[in-house]
């Protein structure tokens, strides 16, 4: 009695899912685009950033506690002696992180975000700053319906019609149930 044959092979060839570098790559693609090196901030220059903005942080507040009295007095501590500490504590803090991510023996040189990842935050970022700019403009009510508009349009891809007249449906229901029901104002343009 024959053996039983084996199944016909994949159409696609058999390659590893993991290349020489360990990263996942798609099955039945070149080797070379899967493991294409990644360009962009490294994660110990982002710490470092962080760190020096807590840095800034705890200085305004320590100055500001120093401000207000943050010694003790005859009542018992001054209205700044607890924040002044809060402001000593991120500023320790602050320069032990900048440390650990300038001069530390184990600094991160990975990629924190490449220009792929940064262009896709940066593509809800803007808009939804100057959202926040419009509203001092032209009202919560205008500004969210282009808003919500231009973000079907240009993120969704969805028809501008349809777009724009659901834009304005959420912007009126809005008005109706806040200002009309509600009785509660919202911002309106200046």
């Amino acid at each position: 009695m024959p053996l039983p044959r084996p199944l016909s092979p994949s159409p696609l060839p058999h390659k590893s899912i993991a290349g020489p570098t360990g990263r996942r790559q798609a099955h039945g693609f070149p080797q070379e685009l899967a493991t294409e090196e990644r360009t962009g901030v490294p994660t110990f220059a982002v710490e470092a950033a962080v760190a020096a903005l807590v840095i800034l942080l705890g200085l305004v507040v320590l100055f500001g506690s120093r401000n207000l009295g943050s010694g003790w007095t005859t009542d018992g501590p001054g209205a700044g002696y607890f924040p002044f500490y809060i402001g000593l504590i991120l500023c320790i803090s602050g320069a032990g992180t900048l440390y650990q991510a300038l001069l530390g023996k184990k600094r991160n040189h990975d990629i924190f975000v490449d220009g792929e990842q940064i262009k896709r935050v940066l593509s809800v970022l803007v808009p939804a700053a100057v959202y926040v700019l419009a509203i001092q403009l032209v009202g919560i009510y205008i500004a969210s319906a282009v808003y919500i508009a231009g973000f079907m349009i240009i993120l969704g891809k969805f028809s501008k019609v349809k777009s724009i007249l659901l834009g304005l449906a959420i912007a009126v229901f809005f008005f109706v149930m806040f200002e009309v029901w509600f009785k509660i104002p919202w911002p309106r343009a200046c």
